[in-house]
Formats: structure tokens, sequence, C-alpha cells
């Protein structure tokens, strides 16, 4: 079983958007094994299928007029929020020809997280069937969103490393309204690595995954 990882640094939302559909059609006709892009966006707001109306706090012209970039997407889930820090992945994988199903494939994204999480800062991380993600305590730390087009997925994560937090004041994250977020930086009070961070993503998601064949493509 293949795996390939593309590293990029941070693309516009937009650009990463048309590269997800172009890799889409790619891996729907087998072109393409199983990929993987990682990345981080300029700050940008996305809006899934069940944002609702005032899920977002400030009024979309004055974001605009910040450069806070705003899309409609067809992923599942609230309105996020991705920016500079974050490591953001996208997961262009063929679900049903390894007869994955959909909850099974999210908690495997979800345990990339626990596992990297407690094995390499100690930090304790869970589930919480509710609101799917990874949680540490009451926070969020990793947001996941999928959809599935022909059997194939696009989106994926964001997981929060040197995040700007204060950031997710624009928005109702995910449409929670109870619970916080937090990052890798706010937990150990450091700054990380973003390069070694994304590397870690990508090991930890061979395991959990079971890939026997990896690769890896620096852009």
């Amino acid at each position: 079983m293949k795996l390939r990882i593309v590293n990029k640094g941070i693309v516009e939302y937009g650009e990463a958007l048309e590269l997800q559909k172009k890799l889409l059609v790619s891996r729907q006709n087998e072109e393409i094994p199983d990929t993987l892009i990682l990345l981080e966006h300029p700050p940008v707001i996305t809006k899934g299928k069940r944002t609702a109306e005032g899920d977002i706090l400030l009024p979309e012209k004055v974001l605009e007029k910040q450069g806070i970039g705003i899309f409609e997407i067809d992923r599942g889930g609230e309105a996020t929020y991705h920016g500079p820090g974050q490591i953001v992945g996208y997961l262009i994988f063929n679900l049903y020809e390894k007869q994955r199903q959909l909850k099974q494939f999210v908690a495997n994204v979800e345990e990339i997280f626990i596992r990297l999480l407690k094995n390499e800062y100690g930090i304790i991380a869970d589930r919480d069937l509710k609101h799917r993600g990874v949680w540490v305590g009451n926070s969020k730390i990793t947001a996941i969103g999928i959809s599935i087009h022909k059997a194939v997925t696009m989106h994926g994560f964001a997981f929060n490393v040197n995040t700007n937090l204060d950031h997710f004041n624009w928005i109702i994250p995910c449409g929670i309204t109870d619970k916080g977020v937090t990052s890798i930086e706010k937990l150990t009070g450091e700054k990380e690595d973003m390069a070694k961070l994304k590397n870690l993503t990508g090991k930890y998601l061979t395991e959990v995954f079971g890939y026997t064949e990896v690769e890896v493509i620096d852009e």
C-alpha cells in the first residue's frame, strides 16, 4: 500500500483547493496513489456545509478589508480558521478500495494526533464523539472535515502547532460555543519546528493507516 506525501510551505487557500480538485480526479482514475498534502495557509476562514448564520462573528467586509479570505466549501462541519503555524493536511485517499468506513477513517485521522501528542510531548488527547476532532481537555487541537467524491476523500485536518489562537475569536469554531481551542505552543510554552511536526504527522499517519511504501515530495 503506497502513500505519497507532498510537503508545501504557505499556500493560498484557493490555490490549494484547485490542487485538491485536480488530484481528486487523478486518484479517481487510479493515476496516483493515496496522497497527503501538508501545508500552511495565510489567514482564511472556510465554511462547511453546516455553517450557521452568525458563526462568523465579524462582518465579512471587515475581514476582507484585512485580507482574510472566506471560502464556502463542500466538506462536512461548520466554520473553521486556517493560518500560519497550523499544519493543514489534505487527504486525497481512496476510501472504499481498502474497505474503510467513513467513521473509522475519521477515527484513524484522530488517532494520528492522539498518538503523536502522547508519544512526542506527553500530552494526553482524546476524542469527543459528539464533536469530532482531537481534544486536550475541553480544547480542540485538531479539527477534521472530510468530503467524499466517487469514493475518494477531499479536505482533511487542521492541527494547531504555533497557531495564533486569537484568530479563532473571529468565528464560533466548528459551531461549538462551550469549548475552546489550543495548540502545542500553548501547551508547552515553546514555539515548535513546523518541518519537524510535518514529518511527525506523516510518520504517524503512515503507521495508523498501515502504508508499506511512502514517497515524500518537498515542494
